[in-house]
């Protein structure tokens, strides 16, 4: 068994999703690095903090730059964070004269930061998709056994008669609410991180606003009131909407494993699991596991809150903690959306089975 399940090759086709896995790779990382590298020497240069040449040059050895993998993971052993030897690579790469303007006025944490944000743009472009899918899906269910009557529970235990329709609402709505959070937090989380290496831009100096504005439209992100290098609520709060989104799911999940079994019959699914001793055992794994990675989402948001202390002006030890955490989080909600939609495809009826019903 791998130390991660996510890469684990018996495991991430269950628990896993290569597509926001992806976003977490190196390559993905080192490319949103060299991105920011690129759109920092285009945004000095058009403020006249370095020359045009000098941008160009960066620009078109980054077309080329082959990081060496092994040398910064070196590096990171060494100093604690990729950039600094990154950094040494791609201004030898560039080369002189204008090898030295690479990475002005910046610090690690600009470009790490912006790594992440970067990447987790595509990320929610992907979840917002599936939620969608995952949306669209439901309503069709509750289109076409909407009606259907069926015992409704509470603790567990027989209550009053519902509608499937009313079950289903209470799988789907959370869901739309998820995607209305998700367009109001967006704006706050997809924004440049630029504060040098103190977070006040002071090698930069007057023009240091100037070029954060520059910056920002070159990588078509926003640009809010100074830095928030050590100001982690933007990223807890993704996070805490990652752990809300996937204990949607968990209850969807839960749900079905429910009404699927045996005794109970209120649902109809194809494409169950199997079991080693017992053929005639069609198991709901796909809810199961919904519900597995509703409380794995839960448990890592408290360590997110934990990464929201940082001392003074950073820290490395709350930042270390958030990179632990958080692409695991990431890649579990990724799961979830992909099992919950392929969970809401298997299911063919919902309601008493005919069986149940004529018995």
């Amino acid at each position: 068994m791998s130390f991660t399940p996510f890469q684990a090759p018996l495991l991430a086709p269950l628990l896993g999703d290569a597509r926001a896995a992806s976003l977490f790779s190196v390559r993905a990382d080192l490319d949103a690095m060299l991105a920011f590298e690129v759109a920092l020497a285009r945004a000095e240069s058009s403020c006249g903090v370095i020359d045009p040449e000098a941008a160009a040059a960066i620009e078109r050895a980054a077309d080329v730059f082959q990081p060496d993998v092994a040398a910064i993971g070196a590096g990171v052993e060494r100093d604690g964070v990729a950039i600094p030897e990154f950094v040494r690579q791609l201004k030898l790469h560039v080369g002189a004269p204008h090898g030295r303007h690479v990475h002005y006025g910046s610090t690690s944490q600009d470009v790490v930061d912006t790594s992440l944000i970067l990447r987790l743009r595509a990320l929610i472009v992907l979840y917002r998709e599936d939620l969608e899918r995952l949306i669209a899906g439901l309503e069709d269910l509750r289109l076409r056994f909407g009606a259907t009557m069926m015992p409704g529970r509470t603790r567990m235990q027989l209550a009053v008669r519902i509608s499937a329709a009313d079950r289903i609402t209470a799988w789907l709505s959370p869901l739309e609410r998820a995607l209305e959070r998700l367009a109001d937090f967006e704006p706050r989380l997809l924004v440049l991180q630029f504060g040098g290496p103190a977070g006040n831009l002071h090698v930069l100096g007057e023009r240091g606003p100037k070029v954060a504005e520059a910056l920002a439209r070159e990588l078509g992100l926003g640009r809010p009131e100074g830095q928030w290098q050590a100001q982690r609520d933007r990223i807890a709060e993704f996070a805490a909407w990652i752990s809300l989104t996937a204990g949607s799911l968990g209850k969807f999940g839960q749900d079905i494993a429910l009404m699927a079994q045996n005794e109970i019959a209120e649902i109809g699914l194809t494409g169950g699991g199997g079991s080693s001793a017992m053929p005639h055992k069609p198991n709901p794994v796909k809810a199961e596991v919904l519900v597995s990675l509703a409380r794995f989402e839960a448990t890592l948001l408290a360590g997110m809150h934990q990464s929201l202390i940082h001392e003074q002006e950073r820290s490395g030890a709350a930042w270390t903690l958030e990179w632990l955490l958080l692409p695991q989080m990431c890649v579990g909600l990724g799961a979830a959306l992909r099992l919950a939609g392929n969970l809401t495809g298997s299911i063919e009826r919902i309601g008493p089975s005919p069986e149940r019903s004529t018995s």
